[in-house]
């Protein structure tokens, strides 16, 4: 699991170094997160799944430059890491509970809502904002149109 998020991660950084500062107020659409809000929530993730790993801590505040996004991104995700590979295998066996009656693996969590999914999801959020505004976006999985 520590290989695939940093492969994720790295992608993560890039797209958020695309984030135009003079744009963190926009929006496609009224019911839309602005581009600052989903980029600060993309940022925060890795943090957010730290706080559910160890089970202490608070979320990470939101910023309003890149440089700030860029720096809490890494310091959320050097801190999710560090946890992520001192766990054991028994332990990302071990079974968390969900909600009130659902209990899955906390590998199961952290693959889904808990981290990567729910990373990748937003991630492809920004990347649409950031078509939108006509930036280049970097590539996930391979080039993208504006690296061809």
């Amino acid at each position: 699991m520590v290989s695939e998020f940093d492969e994720e991660m790295a992608g993560t950084r890039r797209m958020l170094e695309c984030v135009p500062e003079d744009k963190f107020a926009w929006k496609p659409h009224e019911k839309s997160m602005t581009l600052g809000k989903l980029a600060n929530h993309v940022g925060a993730i890795p943090g957010l799944a730290a706080l559910i790993l160890r089970r202490r801590g608070r979320p990470p505040a939101e910023v309003a430059t890149r440089a700030e996004l860029l720096e809490s991104f890494d310091m959320n995700v050097a801190t999710c890491r560090e946890v992520l590979a001192g766990m054991s295998d028994d332990r990302l066996a071990g079974n968390m509970l969900v909600t009130p009656t659902v209990e899955k693996p906390l590998w199961a969590v952290l693959r889904g809502r808990g981290l990567m999914n729910h990373l990748i999801h937003h991630r492809g959020q920004l990347s649409v904002y950031l078509r939108l505004l006509d930036v280049a976006v970097p590539g996930m999985y391979g080039p993208s149109a504006d690296e061809k």
